[in-house]
């Protein structure tokens, strides 16, 4: 077999295990795809199926909210009314400022509704929107097999990890509103081992409970982000290695078992899934309150 047949064969072979999951875990990026991070790239894809989704959420709200009846409710009504008073039932036992809890009940809504989508994008055949996004940038006169597109926002670190920056800006805001800037700087300097009358070892006891202090705030940030991450990261490559198993094809008695193995296991993890997306919405916003809750408590 000649050279060139051997990469002309190469060229037209579908892409190894490796190659596929590779492929549908990259981004498409403002810049090139280097390995490296860089601030400056943006992932395309997650920032428009996030707002996407986020105007989506708040069109059905608003649509759900102008035909709110006082009489029987429909379905929608019902169901976002269970919703309402489920975030509203959390928020009073977590934040007992009435005050604040008008402000942050509606972003508990929200953080829920916002998380709940872009998780179950999760639920979408693995190479739907990734085929259609390669048929038109092919037909735009590009390698489809070099078109990337994810689709589950919430898989991607960069969401969540700046959604829970969000939360601890709201939480920074609500410590100063709430003690007082001379207040909050008090307590970063005397949480959580206390102070001393002694000179000296008031400065110690400040320099560590200062530091104790950033760390709490570091930690809580990136385990906000890195939970959710984690978990619809694994999510979404279980669903890619159980679509590998229909890979194989009907040309073999192992690939025709494959293929019904792979509609029962991604049937099964389909519904499974249908909890973590449920879970890790409410997890996420049940944080977010304590967080905020949290904000509001003196030491």
């Amino acid at each position: 077999m000649s050279a060139e047949t051997v990469a002309h064969t190469a060229e037209h072979a579908g892409p190894t295990a490796g190659e596929y999951i590779g492929h549908h875990l990259t981004h498409l990026q403002t810049g090139k795809q280097s390995g490296v991070i860089d601030f400056s790239v943006l992932n395309l894809d997650s920032l428009f199926w996030s707002i996407l989704l986020g105007a989506f959420g708040l069109f059905v709200m608003w649509r759900v909210a102008r035909s709110v009846t006082s009489g029987v409710p429909g379905r929608m009504q019902a169901a976002v009314e269970v919703l309402l008073e489920m975030v509203d039932s959390q928020a009073k036992g977590i934040i007992h400022n009435a005050e604040s809890r008008k402000f942050v009940g509606p972003l508990a809504l929200t953080v829920f509704m916002w998380v709940f989508l872009m998780n179950s994008m999760d639920f979408l055949p693995v190479d739907l929107i990734p085929l259609i996004w390669e048929s038109i940038v092919g037909a735009a006169g590009h390698d489809p097999h070099h078109a990337y597109m994810r689709v589950v926002p919430t898989a991607d670190l960069s969401t969540t990890l700046g959604m829970s920056c969000g939360v601890l800006l709201v939480c920074l805001y609500y410590n100063i509103k709430i003690k007082g800037m001379g207040g909050w700087a008090h307590e970063l300097v005397t949480a959580p081992f206390g102070t001393s009358k002694n000179p000296l070892f008031a400065l110690i006891l400040g320099v560590l409970n200062f530091g104790m202090q950033m760390i709490e705030f570091t930690a809580k940030t990136v385990s906000h982000g890195m939970r959710l991450f984690g978990n619809m990261y694994a999510g979404e490559l279980l669903f890619m290695l159980i679509a590998l198993m229909g890979a194989v094809g009907f040309g073999s008695a192992t690939g025709i078992a494959l293929w019904f193995g792979q509609v029962i296991a991604g049937t099964g993890w389909a519904i499974f899934h249908i909890l973590i997306v449920a879970l890790q919405a409410f997890i996420f916003m049940m944080l977010t309150l304590v967080y905020v809750g949290q904000a509001h408590d003196h030491h």
